[in-house]
């Protein structure tokens, strides 16, 4: 399997394979992973690890899947607690009362595109196919979150808005979070037209130059990670405690699964981030 990143490695290649962050991996009261499309039981065009039970998979396989991809990645399968994503930017925080809701209990709310607790016992999920995964750890008050930013939700400013509601809710101080921004699709991939861009040049507090970039062709390249990462920053997490994935979901779209190289034909992959 060709791999190669400065900042995450690669785990279980030869067998359930998964992502984490070098530096996420040195907090030791956390533990994380993001999972690859492969080391599942799914088939067609889900094959093989894909953890969406919306998108017409048999049920049956992906929650094989779940189990599987926890048992590589030192998950509890009773403790998984996911969202109820739909390019918003609601923060859910949730508890031990929520496991399961979303994996082997209905979904219980709707919107839910970031999620935050600090207890241990429960994981969070959220799901990806090139959108943005946001990994958010509060060192000092031992909390954590995750959060989906596709265009949407990164205009949006979800990133901000999960750093606002950990601070109300765990009186997190935003300069103690350590976060990770990835892996999406990369400026080197995202194209876009006039009107999606336009949104993103809208973000006139910080510096689009650095994330908008204009095409001859009157469209637009965009770099997801590095507005999500301006977002954060101007939230009050500190440049040196974020991790910028370099791993684009579309160049690297036999690990992981890319909607626009597969043109919609694909499965899920997710995010999952405890407290031990």
């Amino acid at each position: 399997m060709d791999f190669s990143s400065k900042f995450m490695t690669l785990n279980n290649a030869d067998g359930v394979p998964y992502l984490t962050y070098n530096s996420l991996s040195e907090i030791k009261f956390i533990n994380h992973a993001f999972s690859t499309r492969l080391g599942g039981v799914s088939v067609g065009e889900f094959e093989s690890m894909n953890l969406a039970f919306n998108r017409g998979d048999n049920p049956d396989n992906v929650t094989e899947n779940y189990r599987r991809i926890c048992a590589s990645a030192g998950f509890d399968y009773e403790s998984l607690t996911a969202s109820s994503q739909d390019h918003n930017t609601f923060v859910r925080a949730v508890t031990v009362e929520n496991r399961g809701v979303g994996i082997y209990k209905p979904k219980d709310i709707q919107s839910v595109d970031a999620l935050i607790t600090n207890e241990s016992g429960v994981t969070l999920v959220t799901y990806y196919a090139d959108c943005t995964p946001l990994f958010f750890v509060d060192t000092n008050k031992r909390a954590v979150g995750l959060a989906h930013a596709g265009w949407r939700g990164t205009v949006g400013r979800i990133g901000e808005s999960v750093v606002k509601k950990m601070t109300e809710l765990y009186g997190t101080d935003p300069g103690d979070i350590i976060a990770a921004v990835g892996p999406a699709i990369s400026k080197c991939c995202y194209e876009v037209d006039l009107l999606c861009a336009e949104n993103f040049l809208a973000l006139d507090d910080l510096d689009p130059s650095k994330f908008v970039f204009p095409k001859e062709n009157g469209k637009y390249m965009i770099d997801l990670l590095e507005a999500n990462r301006q977002i954060l920053v101007s939230a009050g997490v500190k440049p040196d405690n974020i991790t910028i994935s370099d791993i684009c979901t579309n160049c690297s779209s036999s690990l992981l699964w890319s909607h626009r190289a597969t043109k919609g034909h694909r499965g899920t992959m997710s995010a999952f981030m405890c407290i031990k």
